[in-house]
């Protein structure tokens, strides 16, 4: 039977993309092979804030957890597409949406599928690529749009490609000068969206007592995001 390790479990509301504002029930699966020098879930994956025992749940105990008032369940990671999604697709009794790098194929068709590219050491996988609701690109130099255009534009499908900049970045006029730009005058033909991690600023997902909240600085720090 397969059992998924839950990292955290959590009710608050989608703080970015198109379903921003919306209540949405959070399961974060722990483990990641990407390892951005960004991330603010690096307990997930990270040797120096892995916590010391993480719950192996089946697809069914996954399932009692969500509240039923949420509209939507988001599995996210760490990278929620390292293990087999369908019996929890399967068990959960709401829309599905994903939240994924887009290095892995998933093994069943969800509701949304948000794709976020990274130009840490995984190629995207062309069919995850393509079934993307919407992407997300998350800008933390004034190259990263250029670079990850070109790991998208092969498999591009018309989504909104959402830029939000990395979070230690949030007030770095250069990267907000360069996101407003590519919104008002788009660089490649695509649709292009101002992005925010809203329920930040609400610190909404620790109003949850299932939230972890341990604070997870790696703060752009590349050796920080070295493969462990």
């Amino acid at each position: 039977m397969q059992r998924y390790p839950i990292y955290e479990h959590f009710y608050s509301f989608q703080g970015e993309g198109v379903h921003m504002g919306r209540a949405a029930y959070f399961v974060r699966l722990y483990s990641c092979d990407v390892h951005c020098p960004w991330c603010d879930s690096a307990g997930t994956w990270h040797k120096d804030w892995r916590p010391d025992s993480v719950a192996m749940m089946t697809a069914e105990e996954v399932a009692a957890l969500v509240d039923p008032a949420a509209e939507f369940v988001v599995i996210t990671g760490g990278e929620p597409l390292l293990y087999p999604l369908k019996p929890l697709v399967q068990a959960i009794n709401k829309p599905i949406h994903v939240e994924t790098a887009g290095h892995r194929k998933p093994d069943c068709k969800v509701d949304w599928l948000t794709v976020s590219p990274k130009l840490y050491y995984r190629k995207p996988n062309p069919i995850t690529m393509e079934q993307a609701s919407e992407y997300k690109f998350i800008i933390d130099s004034e190259e990263a749009l250029d670079k990850l255009w070109q790991l998208t534009a092969p498999y591009y499908n018309g989504a909104p490609i959402w830029l939000h900049p990395e979070w230690s970045q949030r007030s770095n006029p250069d990267i907000l000068r360069l996101i407003v730009a590519a919104v008002k005058h788009p660089p490649y033909p695509a649709k292009f969206r101002a992005g925010w991690q809203l329920h930040k600023l609400y610190m909404a997902d620790n109003l949850d007592p299932n939230a972890r909240r341990e604070a997870v600085p790696l703060g752009g720090d590349p050796w920080k995001g070295m493969p462990f």
